[in-house]
């Protein structure tokens, strides 16, 4: 009997899914704080936990990284009242199956439970050889490969799998964490956004010998200066106000194992100094405490923007750059790798299909056409969503063009080599040569609009898909820049 701990500090929502999973045949316990769940489940074995988001002692994220800790191979599922698409991903990149939004819907949470017990168990059953072919990003269940496959997928221990393309950059990724993989170095993973940094940075992880130990990845980007401290360092009671108790940072829950720093560009000067003496010394000192902590941790870090001008503007520390640069992987953009794009597109197919219980077959030969034509602004990120939405919308067994996007139907290109332009320029004049809209505008304010989301999609790849850069060279704010976003249908 599968036994799961559910974690909420709501006493009916305890008592309520008890109840229901007691009928549908689980074993249950429950606990009202995330204090009380760890120490259940330091005393039994859980094959997974249910949690609240938001518990009165300790938050989802914290309780995630340490049920890890104490159980790499407990699924965890997240709940959580806020529909935020942050919390989805920090919750998946700490190692989460996946979340849910109350209110909580029966089928909902079983098919969500049932999910994450079949992906374990895939897990649990056919462990990865260490010369398991790895790859790039995408995550979905498990593969039925062991051993070495021939270039199908590689089973990561959280029971998710890497995949690649064909291409030559796809093989030659493929080589390199094989040739990295293996040894402590550090390594820099440089990209566009979307092209799966933290993908290949859990592919090397898995294939290294700190594969049976956590991995842990922190978004630099999302963190402000005084929580990047306590997030990767720690705090002791007291240390600052909110400071309510002691709490271990992501380098002691990665101890033994890798971490993962994603835009490590963004870390403010004083805790780049923080993290050199961690390159320096393996130690780590919590906030608000003299005691040094010994840590044995292998550094993986991404980044979109090119750090040696980082370094050349005085914005991140040279030391700590050559530290990191031991080793370097670039990915390839994904409109330069067409090759690969319909071998994506067919996994993202088959994700979409486990999510929202369809059988969509396959892609109808126009919508094929379209899809590999397309420029792919936001790489596999923007893949996976417009694979996802055309499954929600087909009713048939093929995908039809009727079912993508309008701008991959009716591409709006932006040349490579056209400078950017200021939104001001755009809709003051529409240059010769600076859009090519392949269907004919009804009117000027379309033809405005489509320069103008033009324009924005070339600004955004200029600048790494940062915003708020982005918002500088249009000379706009940032909140009119979101609006632009969603009134555009630009999904990043």
């Amino acid at each position: 009997m599968e036994r799961i701990l559910i974690i909420d500090d709501n006493s009916d929502i305890c008592l309520l899914l008890e109840r229901f999973l007691s009928k549908q045949g689980y074993k249950t316990a429950s606990a009202l704080k995330g204090e009380d769940g760890l120490t259940l489940l330091r005393k039994d074995a859980y094959g997974l936990v249910i949690c609240d988001f938001k518990l009165p002692d300790i938050d989802g994220l914290e309780m995630l990284r340490r049920i890890k800790v104490l159980n790499p191979a407990t699924a965890v599922i997240i709940i959580t009242g806020y529909s935020d698409v942050r919390v989805a991903v920090q919750a998946v990149k700490y190692g989460a199956f996946d979340y849910v939004t109350k209110p909580l819907y029966p089928d909902e949470i079983l098919y969500t439970i049932k999910s994450a017990f079949e992906r374990r168990a895939q897990m649990m059953a056919q462990p990865v050889a260490p010369a398991a072919s790895s790859a790039s990003p995408a995550a979905t269940p498990a593969s039925k490969a062991v051993g070495r496959p021939a270039k199908t997928a590689t089973l990561a221990p959280n029971g998710k799998r890497f995949i690649f393309g064909k291409s030559k950059s796809a093989e030659q990724l493929q080589k390199h964490i094989e040739l990295i993989a293996p040894t402590n170095m550090s390594v820099i993973i440089t990209g566009e956004t979307g092209t799966g940094k933290e993908f290949v940075a859990n592919a090397i992880h898995l294939r290294s010998k700190r594969a049976d130990k956590p991995f842990v990845a922190i978004d630099c980007g999302a963190l402000s200066k005084e929580l990047a401290g306590s997030e990767l360092f720690g705090h002791t009671k007291g240390a600052f106000t909110g400071a309510l108790n002691d709490k271990a940072g992501s380098f002691e829950f990665a101890n033994g194992g890798t971490l993962f720093l994603d835009e490590i560009g963004n870390l403010s000067y004083d805790n780049q100094i923080k993290l050199l003496r961690v390159l320096q010394e393996r130690k780590i000192r919590r906030i608000g405490s003299n005691q040094d902590i010994s840590v044995d941790v292998r550094i993986i870090c991404a980044t979109n923007e090119d750090l040696r001008d980082a370094v050349r503007q005085g914005r991140f520390r040279e030391d700590i750059f050559h530290r990191l640069d031991e080793f370097r992987i670039e990915l390839t953009p994904l409109r330069e790798r067409r090759s690969d794009i319909m071998i994506f597109a067919d996994h993202f197919l088959e994700l979409a299909n486990n999510q929202l219980e369809k059988d969509v077959k396959g892609f109808e030969d126009d919508a094929r056409e379209k899809l590999k034509d397309y420029y792919w602004h936001g790489n596999l990120r923007e893949l996976q969503n417009v694979i996802k939405r055309a499954v929600l919308l087909t009713q048939g067994d093929y995908v039809l063009v009727e079912a993508l996007p309008h701008e991959i139907v009716h591409p709006t290109y932006l040349a490579p080599e056209e400078p950017i332009m200021q939104t001001s320029q755009v809709m003051d004049t529409l240059r010769p040569g600076t859009a090519v809209i392949t269907q004919p505008a009804s009117n000027l304010k379309s033809v405005s609009e489509n320069a103008e989301r033009a324009a924005i999609l070339k600004v955004l790849e200029k600048t790494g898909y940062n915003k708020t850069k982005a918002a500088e060279v249009l000379n706009i704010d940032r909140k009119t820049l979101y609006n632009k976003l969603k009134a555009y249908d630009i999904h990043l």
